[in-house]
């Protein structure tokens, strides 16, 4: 009598290395939203993926996920939880569910669009997704008014010019045209990828008139002009730090992240050009992510004014004109 023979894979093995999902297939057995978030967040933590653009874990990303690309409110899940799947909209959610896992494509890239401070915003692989601190500062006390004598901008009407230096796909400039009604911004973009997104953002938002969008290195395109405030999100992250980057920002373009060994070659830039480009009292402010260190390091004598978020703590900085280092 033949003997049995041995399972390939055992139960024990089976336990610590469970079946592959399989979005395209298994989202087809289940019927509502609720199903299809619990099976993306299942999904996401077992292929282990990282959530750094604009979610910050996998049930984030998942309703992100699901929400935006069946175009419903992003904000709210409960309202529609319950609610029925389509067999095209199941095929299309698995398709993008298996994209996120295999291709580790960041969510914002499958939808085409994210938010950021509320605002939506067209994304591709153009330009970097927006996620910048800056965009909160814009509208809380330090800068909407309600500061009283202790903000750094007490009337936001009073700002007549704004210059938003590596604008990538436009968002700050735009929250830049809402936070300062009176202000005519400059945008100014190297990559003509990014520059063209950006256009597109712009014109959503019917904002062609107020916002200027220059191509070109850094200061080059603004010729002599002064400005009340500058913003800049530049790219920052260190030599090290982009060998190490999870697949999921390698989606992005590389000159929008990297900046040198230690993540300071344009910010060294743009600290020694500023000055000629702001007016009377004037700063400038700038995000640099976990670059504190090495920033405090290489200018010991300039007193950056470090400032929070709820997400962040010490990654943006504040400078006034006046306390720029000397050149």
């Amino acid at each position: 009598m033949p003997r049995a023979s041995k399972p390939s894979v055992t139960p024990q093995e089976r336990l610590l290395n469970p079946p592959k999902a399989d979005p395209r297939a298994e989202i087809a057995e289940l019927q509502s939203l609720r199903d299809v978030l619990r099976y993306a967040v299942s999904a996401f933590n077992a292929a282990g993926l990282h959530h750094g653009h604009g979610a910050t874990s996998a049930l984030d990303e998942a309703a992100f996920l699901v929400l935006e690309s069946l175009h419903l409110p992003v904000d709210d899940f409960n309202a529609f939880a319950d609610a029925r799947l389509t067999a095209r909209e199941k095929a299309m959610l698995g398709d993008r569910l298996a994209r996120r896992i295999d291709e580790r494509i960041p969510a914002a890239y499958l939808t085409g669009r994210t938010y950021l401070h509320g605002f939506s915003f067209r994304t591709d692989p153009r330009a970097i997704i927006p996620r910048s601190f800056i965009a909160d500062l814009l509208f809380s006390p330090l800068f909407d008014g309600t500061g009283g004598p202790e903000a750094i901008v007490e009337d936001p009407e009073a700002i007549t010019r704004v210059l938003d230096l590596c604008t990538g796909g436009g968002s700050l400039a735009i929250l830049a045209a809402h936070a300062f009604p009176n202000a005519v911004i400059d945008a100014v973009e190297l990559s003509l990828d990014a520059a063209a997104l950006a256009a597109e953002n712009i014109a959503d938002y019917g904002l062609e008139e107020r916002v200027r969008l220059l191509k070109g290195d850094l200061f080059a395109p603004t010729g002599k002009t002064k400005y009340d405030l500058i913003l800049t999100n530049p790219p920052y992250v260190d030599a090290e730090t982009m060998e190490m980057l999870p697949e999921e920002f390698r989606h992005e373009p590389a000159m929008a992240l990297g900046s040198g060994e230690d993540g300071l070659d344009l910010v060294r830039r743009i600290l020694k050009e500023a000055p000629k480009h702001l007016a009377t009292g004037a700063g400038m402010l700038c995000e640099i992510g976990l670059g504190r260190g090495n920033l405090e390091e290489a200018y010991p004598e300039t007193p950056f004014f470090w400032l929070d978020t709820e997400a962040s703590e010490a990654e943006v900085f504040w400078l006034a004109r006046r306390d720029f280092p000397a050149q």
